[in-house]
C-alpha cells in the first residue's frame, strides 16, 4: 500500500510541474490562433504523462533498456497528439477564417451566408445566431430605406402645402392693404380659416414627432366605446352636414375599452374625417364597433364611399405622408377668386392616417385597411380590458 502511495505522489508531481508549466504557456499564447492553443495543450498532457512516467520509472530504479522503452512509448503517443491537435487546429481555424469573411460581408451591407461543410457545434451555434442577426439586419435596413422614403415625401409634401396656404395669405393681405378686396369680411374668414388649417398642421406634425420619439404620455381609464363614438360623431357631424354625407352609427355596441379617450377620440375623429372627405355626396360613413368573436378584442370600424383603395396602395395607406394622389390640397381663396363664405376643409398634409397608427399601436392595439364593395373599411382593433 505504501508503494502505491508513493508511486502516485511521485506521478502526480511529475504531472503538477508540467501542468504548471503548460499553464503559463497558454497564458502565453492566449492572443494567439487557437491551433497553438490546442498544441500547447496536447504537449502539456503528453509532458505531464511522460513526467509522472519518468518520475515512477526513477524511483522504481527500473534499468536503462526498461526506461528507454518506456521513454520511446511516450515519445511516440507524443508525436501523434501533438500532430492530431495539430491537424484539428488547423481545421478550426480555417472555419473560424470563412466564417469571419462570411460575417465581414453581411457588416457591410450584404448578407450572411454560412460557409459550407461541417463546423464544431460551437461555429454551427454561431453561424445560426448570425444568420438570424443578418435577417433582422436587413428588415432593419428595409424599413430605415422606408422611412427615409416616407420623410422625404413628407417633407416634400409639407412644403407643397404650406407654400400653397402662405400664398393666398400673402394676396389676400396684399389685396386688403392696397385696398382692392371688394368684400374684407371675406378675406378676413378666409385668412382665419388659412391660419386655422396652418396651425392644425403644425399641430399633426408635433403630435407625429411625440409618436416616433416615444413620447406619447397615455392615461388610460376604463369607458365605453359607445361614448367615444358618440364623442367622435359629434365632433364631424357639421363637416358630413356640409358635405352632404350621411353617418350611421347605429352599429356600436355598448363594449368597455381601457383606453386613453382624449387620444382615442382623435384616432375616431381623424377615421370619420378622412372618411367624409372622400365619401360623395349622399353618400353614408358607417362606423361600427363590437367586441371580436374570439373575444379577445374589440373592433371599432368605420366604412366609407370612396370607391376603393388600389390594392398596390393598400400597404401604404398608413405611412407618413400618404395622400393617395401627389397632391390632393384645394388651392387657397386670392383675391380674383371668389371666395366662399363656408370653405370646404381641404385635404390634410398625409399625417391623420398615421397618426391613427401610432396612437393605436401605442394602446398595444393594431389598425388595418381592406376594401369593401363600394369604399373601403378602415379597423381599430384593441385588446378587451382584464
Amino acid at each position: 500500500m505504501k508503494d502505491i502511495l508513493l508511486i502516485a505522489l511521485f506521478a502526480f508531481g511529475g504531472a503538477v510541474c508540467a501542468g504548471a508549466f503548460g499553464a503559463l504557456v497558454l497564458r502565453l499564447v492566449r492572443h494567439r490562433s487557437v491551433a497553438v492553443s490546442l498544441t500547447v495543450i496536447a504537449a502539456v498532457t503528453v509532458t505531464a504523462m511522460l513526467a509522472g512516467t519518468l518520475a515512477v520509472a526513477q524511483a522504481m530504479f527500473l534499468s536503462r533498456h526498461d526506461l528507454g522503452v518506456v521513454t520511446l512509448v511516450v515519445a511516440m503517443a507524443a508525436v501523434v497528439s501533438l500532430a492530431v491537435a495539430l491537424l484539428l487546429g488547423r481545421w478550426v481555424v480555417a472555419r473560424s477564417r470563412e466564417l469571419s469573411l462570411a460575417a465581414r460581408d453581411f457588416g457591410d451591407g450584404g448578407s450572411f451566408a454560412a460557409p459550407p461543410g461541417q463546423a464544431t457545434a460551437e461555429l454551427a451555434s454561431l453561424s445560426r445566431e448570425l444568420a438570424a442577426t443578418s435577417g433582422k439586419l436587413a428588415v432593419s435596413r428595409e424599413r430605415e430605406r422606408a422611412l427615409e422614403t416616407s420623410r422625404r415625401e413628407l417633407v416634400a409634401w409639407i412644403s407643397h402645402d404650406l407654400r400653397t396656404p402662405l400664398a393666398g395669405l400673402r394676396a389676400m393681405s396684399e389685396a386688403l392693404e392696397d385696398g382692392m378686396a371688394e368684400d374684407p369680411a371675406r378675406y378676413h374668414r378666409q385668412i382665419r380659416t388659412e391660419v386655422d388649417r396652418l396651425n392644425s398642421m403644425v399641430g399633426d406634425l408635433f403630435e407625429l414627432s411625440r409618436i416616433h420619439a416615444g413620447a406619447l404620455a397615455l392615461s388610460p381609464s376604463r369607458m365605453s366605446v359607445y361614448d367615444l363614438v358618440g364623442d367622435a360623431l359629434s365632433g364631424v357631424h357639421p363637416l358630413a352636414r356640409e358635405r352632404g354625407v350621411r353617418l350611421d352609427g347605429g352599429a356600436v355596441d355598448r363594449v368597455p375599452v381601457e383606453v386613453d379617450g382624449k387620444e382615442m377620440t382623435r384616432v375616431l375623429a381623424n377615421l370619420l374625417i378622412n372618411a367624409i372627405r372622400h365619401t360623395p355626396a349622399d353618400g353614408t360613413v358607417a362606423i361600427a364597433a363590437s367586441v371580436r368573436a374570439d373575444g379577445g378584442a374589440v373592433v371599432v370600424s368605420v366604412t366609407d364611399g370612396c370607391g376603393g383603395i388600389p390594392a398596390e396602395d393598400l400597404p401604404r395607406v398608413f405611412d407618413t405622408g400618404w395622400r393617395g394622389t401627389p397632391a390632393r390640397t384645394p388651392p387657397a381663396g386670392v383675391a380674383s377668386a371668389g371666395v366662399a363664405s363656408v370653405p370646404a376643409p381641404p385635404a390634410g398634409a398625409g399625417l391623420g392616417l398615421a397618426i391613427v397608427r401610432g396612437i393605436v399601436e401605442a394602446h398595444a392595439g393594431r389598425a388595418a385597411v381592406r376594401n369593401v364593395p363600394g369604399g373601403c373599411r378602415f379597423e381599430v382593433t384593441l385588446p378587451v380590458p382584464a
